[in-house]
């Protein structure tokens, strides 16, 4: 996932003297192909000989690139103190959205709670000669969820 990246050297701007090297790629790059790996990978077992072989042999066994694994993941949704999972118990969520941030998959089928919470936000901001920046308090009741 390193990209490569250069910088020319020269009078005037001219490239007469070009230098490359290797980077990583951007941490949402590398994070979204670890999350994509992640959720292909394939289960295995341990033989009696000690070596790796799939679990389901309908699938395709997996390349040198592919992520396997022996274990299964814990319940996220569940608070697990030996796995350093919080849960999801008591997480805000959002009602309309299908994502991870989603009520219906965050809340693990628990269900959700309503409340109203009252926000304040600093608003009409005005830039007044010279130097400062003055704002209004606004306040807004607005409608929040959280996990059972």
């Amino acid at each position: 996932m390193a990209d490569v990246a250069c910088k020319c050297h020269g009078v005037s701007g001219s490239c007469s003297l070009k230098t490359c090297w290797l980077q990583l790629a951007e941490f949402r790059k590398v994070g979204d192909q670890l999350k994509e790996k992640y959720d292909s990978a394939a289960a295995m077992r341990i033989t009696r000989r000690g070596k790796l072989e799939l679990v389901n042999s309908r699938f395709n066994q997996p390349t040198p690139e592919d992520l396997v694994y022996v274990d299964p993941s814990p319940d996220y949704c569940l608070r697990n103190e030996s796995t350093g999972s919080l849960g999801t118990q008591g997480r805000l969520c959002n009602k309309t959205s299908e994502g991870m941030d989603g009520c219906a998959l965050m809340c693990c089928g628990r269900g959700y709670d309503q409340f109203k919470s009252v926000q304040v936000e600093r608003c009409h901001c005005k830039f007044h000669w010279c130097c400062f920046v003055r704002c209004k308090k606004c306040t807004e009741v607005v409608d929040q969820f959280v996990c059972k």
